[in-house]
């Protein structure tokens, strides 16, 4: 049997803070009016990925590699009790939250999945465009209260201006925000616990405040300021953690790429179109390739992100 990348069509969520880019822009396919995020490879029980081409056709990837067997995942996988990674792309037309995600230890314990450890990848940055990416101090937790209650927080939150082809390690336990005008890909841990420490006083369509989490949030953040870091990627490689490893390819006419025993590969398409295997992708599109797939050759002119364990 030949081998079948499968072309993937993401779960999409409609948060408040979302736009339309995605949807104008990066080929994302969905009824709902704003997409806020497009959860491009997706295992997740709270919004899956669904198989688009070939023999699994219309099946969510779940089911794909439950019919394909758990050897199509690579032999990093076993160490993990479920698909492993989550990737998004993230449009925010508004500030998000500001928020934290804990630890793998905190998280199975109060919230039965694991933890959340991510990395962004600036897809695009309005001029004066930031994020919060830790603290600008360490800070004691009796500050860190004080600084919630009075609505202060932001004011000692290590403000940090973007721009696109920069990359951002958000590791579990640090506090953080992407705000306005911003553009990213996310590659994360596949979790969907997040604390919500501020939100701006904002309410949902039904008029309510936003739900915190703020006694979880005490618990988990850590409270020492991010040291100065380098924020471009190291030459392709934009991360590489316990998690998952993520590299950026640009590819102009012919790519040689690999999946070999130890791991899938996801590719991500960031702009332009690609041609390998069975599937042709155009930015925004994403597949998923399985372990032992070998080498193979992907032609076309292209940014892509490939990720795996």
């Amino acid at each position: 049997m030949a081998v079948e990348a499968l072309k993937l069509i993401p779960a999409t969520k409609d948060y408040i803070w979302g736009g339309t880019k995605l949807k104008e822009e990066y080929n994302i396919k969905s009824s709902l009016e704003t997409v806020a995020e497009a959860w491009v490879l997706s295992a997740h029980k709270a919004g899956e990925s669904i198989v688009e081409n070939g023999s699994l056709k219309g099946k969510t990837l779940s089911e794909a590699i439950n019919a394909l067997g758990e050897d199509v995942l690579g032999k990093n996988a076993k160490k993990f009790p479920y698909f492993p990674i989550l990737i998004k792309l993230i449009n925010a037309k508004d500030n998000l939250s500001v928020q934290v995600h804990p630890n793998d230890e905190f998280a199975l314990k109060h919230e039965n999945e694991f933890g959340k450890t991510e990395m962004w990848y600036i897809l695009e940055a309005e001029e004066n465009a930031f994020i919060y990416y830790g603290f600008k101090k360490d800070i004691t937790k009796e500050e860190f209260k004080t600084a919630i209650k009075n609505n202060t927080l932001c004011d000692i939150l290590n403000k940090v201006y973007v721009k696109k082809g920069e990359c951002f390690f958000i590791e579990s336990g640090t506090i953080h925000a992407i705000c306005k005008g911003i553009t990213v890909a996310e590659i994360q841990q596949n979790s969907n616990t997040t604390y919500r420490v501020y939100d701006y006083g904002r309410r949902d369509k039904n008029g309510n405040l936003r739900e915190l989490h703020i006694d979880k949030a005490l618990e988990v953040t850590n409270l020492k300021a991010l040291k100065n870091k380098d924020f471009l990627p190291k030459g392709n490689v934009l991360c590489d953690c316990k998690y998952f490893k993520c590299e950026k390819q640009d590819i102009n006419g012919s790519f040689n790429a690999y999946a070999n025993e130890d791991s899938f590969l996801s590719i991500l398409v960031l702009e332009g179109e690609i041609s390998f295997l069975n599937v042709t992708l155009k930015k925004g599109e994403s597949a998923f390739i399985p372990a032992n797939t070998g080498e193979f050759e992907i032609k076309g002119n292209a940014s892509i992100i490939e990720s795996r364990i």
